[in-house]
């Protein structure tokens, strides 16, 4: 018998070229199947899977089939969890201080004279 094993997809998505000084970290559940699966009679019966176990190993088509339910992952319900983590602000302007010293300092070594070193 294998291992089965709950699906959760984590996703990072970094704003360093952006203004915000933050991280946000989503993570991603299949919680419970939402499948109708009397809606050919017109009735409405839920087959009582209670959370998305993938069937087979990532990056293989087995893995978007649920194990329990039979039912594709699309049909169970995403429970998106996101924790954003925020750099202290004066860890960014001590960064970017540092960088205009850096900037001026190279500025100072280039001659005035038009580039020549004599």
């Amino acid at each position: 018998m294998r291992k089965r094993q709950v699906v959760i997809k984590r996703v990072v998505e970094d704003s360093r070229n952006s203004t915000n000084s933050a991280v946000a970290y989503r993570s991603v559940r299949y919680m419970e199947c939402q499948k109708n699966h009397a809606a050919n009679i017109g009735g409405y019966a839920l087959d009582g899977c209670r959370e998305f176990m993938a069937s087979g190993d990532e990056g293989t088509n087995l893995a978007l089939v649920c194990a329990a339910c039979g039912c594709h992952r699309s049909f169970h319900r995403q429970d998106v969890q996101t924790e954003v983590k925020y750099i202290e602000v004066m860890a960014a302007a001590t960064r970017l201080l540092q960088f205009q010293r850096k900037t001026t300092n190279v500025l100072k070594t280039i001659p005035k004279n038009g580039g020549a070193f004599y």
